[in-house]
This record gives structure tokens, sequence and C-alpha cells, in this order.
């Protein structure tokens, strides 16, 4: 395949930092405009992704019933009160809204299947480029519209945060950090899945197994803590935890000290192994593409 060029046929290499820079943050601002028009469309998806929270904190509410406490009380499941079970969830919505990426792989692997990524190739742009500021937009987008409805949600809710060990100055910016680096975790392990598709014409299944697992072992049904080992051992080595158990576990401070570091400079680590595993990808993938369809 050809190296993407300008209009005025000069690769997209030899072009400026700052040109380059300065495309990509136009991508972000016309996508951002774009998702802000189905505001409509974000407030109400936000509203019906608390339903299975609902769900979830009876369940476990009535599990700490069973197990001879209540609310507030000092009966623990793996050293989680039921309040901090039920902040835990809470902070899973937040986990999610920034590591999760609905719709990115199987776009990736539509675009190959149906021959429309061939317009990445005949244009300055770069496919991975051009979805991150999409994405980026689209998390803006989403974070924007849905503010009101958890900032609701979680001044209901303060009373389960009373009682607990809220993050001082240094833990809330490795909070914000291990978000961010989710994002990236969540952005480029869904990017290489898309990739498969230029070795599979369909990936649908796989992306529901895939999508099946991660809820399972990211820890967006309960803490991983609460797993016997070895497998919450092993589960907590998988990038996974970073997408939901992580972030929140940083936040309630289950993980402090040397642990923190170590697991933020792993989270760290994981990502630069994802970006350049999406890139190889990339890569390997465009010598057999053949442009077919679009």
């Amino acid at each position: 395949m050809t190296e993407p060029t300008t209009a005025d046929g000069i690769p997209e290499r030899r072009l400026p930092a700052w040109q380059v820079v300065r495309k990509y943050v136009n991508i972000y601002r016309v996508s951002l405009l774009e998702r802000m028009a189905y505001r409509g469309d974000f407030l109400l998806g936000s509203v019906l992704r608390f339903l299975p929270l609902v769900t979830a904190v009876l369940l476990w509410q009535a599990a700490y019933k069973g197990a001879g406490g209540s609310s507030g009380s000092a009966t623990k499941f793996s050293g989680y009160t039921f309040d901090e079970m039920v902040a835990y969830l809470l902070l899973v919505h937040i986990s999610r809204m920034f590591s999760s990426m609905p719709g990115l792989a199987a776009g990736i692997a539509r675009d190959i299947r149906e021959g429309t990524l061939k317009k990445y190739l005949i244009q300055p742009l770069d496919l991975v480029g051009y979805l991150l500021s999409y994405r980026v937009a689209h998390k803006t987008a989403y974070i924007a519209t849905s503010f009101l409805p958890y900032a609701v949600l979680f001044f209901l809710c303060r009373g389960f945060f009373y009682h607990l060990d809220l993050p001082d100055a240094p833990r809330a910016a490795a909070y914000v950090l291990s978000l961010a680096l989710g994002f990236l975790i969540g952005f480029f392990f869904e990017t290489c899945i898309g990739m498969i598709g230029f070795w599979f014409l369909e990936i649908g299944s796989f992306l529901y197994v895939v999508a099946t697992v991660n809820f399972f072992v990211s820890g967006q049904l309960f803490p991983l803590d609460l797993l016997s080992p070895p497998w919450g051992d092993v589960f907590k080595a998988l990038p996974f935890q970073y997408m939901a158990y992580f972030p929140a576990a940083v936040f309630l401070g289950k993980v402090q000290g040397a642990d923190l570091v170590r697991g933020l400079l792993i989270e760290a680590g994981w990502a630069a192994a994802l970006i350049v595993v999406a890139r190889l990808l990339y890569a390997r993938g465009l010598r057999r593409y053949s442009a077919y369809g679009g």
C-alpha cells in the first residue's frame, strides 16, 4: 500500500509535526460537534445504564443481610463492607465511562470487510490517529451530557461514601491518571481486536465472547478481591482490570503506597504494549488488504 499523501501529493510523514497535530485536533473538534448533536440520546442512555446498578445493589444488600450484616455494618466480603461494595459499583461506572469503546472493534472490522478502509489510505489520514481523535471527542461529549445524571446519582448515594477513606490530593491524582491510562488500554485493546478483521472475514461471534469475558475479568460484576487464589492473581495480571477494577480500587484506598505506584507503572506498560501491538497489526494487515468493495 502506498503512503497517505496530502492534496498536494506530499507524503504525510514529511508534514511539519504541528500540521499533523492540528489536523487531528480539527478531527476532534468536528467529531465533538457531531456527537453533541445527539445530547438527548446520550442523556437517555446514561439514565438507562443505571438500571443494572439498582439490581446489583439489591442483590448485594440481600447477600450482606444473609451474612448477618446490613448497610453500614461491620460485615465484610474480602475486606469490603456493604457501603464499600455499593461505592465500588458506582465507581466502576466512572471507570467504564473512560475505558469502554462500544462499536470500535466492529467498526474497524466492517471497514476492512467492506473495503471502506481505503478512504484512510488515499487521504492524508492515519486510521488509528483518526479513530483516537474521534473517540476522545466521543468521550468528551459523553461525559458532558451524562454529568448531570451522574451527579444526581452520586448525590443520592452520598451516604455510602460517608464512612469511607476518601482520597487525598496524591491519591486523587493517581485515580485520574488511572482513568486516563484506562482509556488508552480500552481504546488500543479494541483496536487490536478490530484488526483481526484483516485475517478473518467475520468476527462478530469473537467480539461477543471477548465482551462477555471482559465483563467478568475486568471487575465490572464484582471486585476481583472476592476471587479466591489463584484466579484473583491471574485476573489482576491481565490488562482488563485497568478498565474497571483498578481505578475504583485506587479511589477506595484498596491499593496504596508501593502497590499503587507499581500498579500505575504496570498500567502504563500495558498501554504502551497495546499501542505497539495495534500499530504492528495495522502494518501487517495492510500487506494483506485488497480494498475490495466500498
